[in-house]
């Protein structure tokens, strides 16, 4: 799951980690603020972590020279916001946390955006050929 870019490397670590602190910590805890914090924290590193990979879009030309390919990738940052930050919303009104969906949800977009759209914008950033998405 590298990117062969330390600093995105590095960042998706963090996220890594905190979806093994959630798949850990939630499921032997009734603790809603525990369930808020971790997604708070989730959403807050997210966040910073989309703006490290956006600069990095700009500075690096891949906005101007893989358009379509970095417009999919930031829709997908987008996407990802949303979603968490709509459970926060649930847990903050009090609607359960639906923890296997969560962590399914997480992993599955971890895995499948480092995979895919951050290996991609990787190779671009080290001056390798890019295999645009179709």
């Amino acid at each position: 799951m590298l990117t062969g870019v330390d600093e995105i490397d590095r960042q998706h670590r963090v996220l890594v980690n905190t979806l093994n602190e959630i798949i850990v910590c939630l499921p032997d805890q009734d603790d809603d603020e525990l369930a808020e914090r971790i997604t708070r924290d989730l959403l807050g590193y997210a966040l910073y972590h989309f703006e490290t990979e956006q600069g990095l879009m700009l500075r690096s030309g891949y906005l101007r020279e893989c358009a379509l390919d970095a417009a999919s990738h930031l829709a997908q940052h987008r996407a990802f916001s949303e979603r968490v930050e709509s459970l926060r919303n649930g847990i903050n009104r009090g609607l359960e946390l639906d923890l296997e969906g969560l962590t399914r949800f997480l992993h599955d977009w971890l895995i499948g955006h480092i995979m895919n759209s951050d290996v991609r914008f990787g190779r671009f950033l080290r001056g390798e050929t890019v295999e645009l998405k179709a």
